[in-house]
């Protein structure tokens, strides 16, 4: 497939923003809403706490990351300190992209999204693995 933005300027923080909102936009209610809930950010690479965190050495190897509490176990007891969030990897996901040729930006930020989104509505890395192939 051919991906027109390939060929020009690394897109910016806001692009990837951008294309994220479009795909969180786009999802089939009922997921559309409880989705809107979810604060979209996006960094150029995760930080080096996050990267401590899950154990993960190289901030290359993180595209997305769900920080919340999943819906599957909120309370209405629950005082957030912070709103839930999805963290979108800038450089990572370019990386990624620049790999898989075969894919569009717009098809890499749709589904990073999507599986941190998948988080949010209580779904396990397991779960979204044994109906979305993407990562094989």
């Amino acid at each position: 497939m051919t991906d027109p933005i390939r060929h020009g300027l690394p897109p910016s923080l806001d692009e990837i923003a951008d294309l994220a909102a479009a795909a969180r936009d786009a999802l089939p209610e009922p997921f559309r809403g409880p989705a809107r809930a979810v604060a979209i950010r996006v960094e150029d690479l995760a930080s080096d706490e996050m990267l401590r965190e899950l154990d993960i050495e190289s901030p290359f190897e993180l595209t997305g990351l769900y920080d919340g509490i999943p819906l599957t176990e909120k309370s209405v007891m629950d005082q957030p300190e912070r709103p839930d969030t999805v963290w979108l990897f800038r450089r990572a996901i370019l990386d990624e992209w620049v790999d898989r040729e075969e894919v569009t930006l717009t098809e890499l930020v749709t589904h990073v999204l999507i599986h941190e989104i998948a988080h949010h509505f209580g779904w396990s890395d397991d779960d979204i693995a044994s109906i979305d192939p993407w990562w094989e």
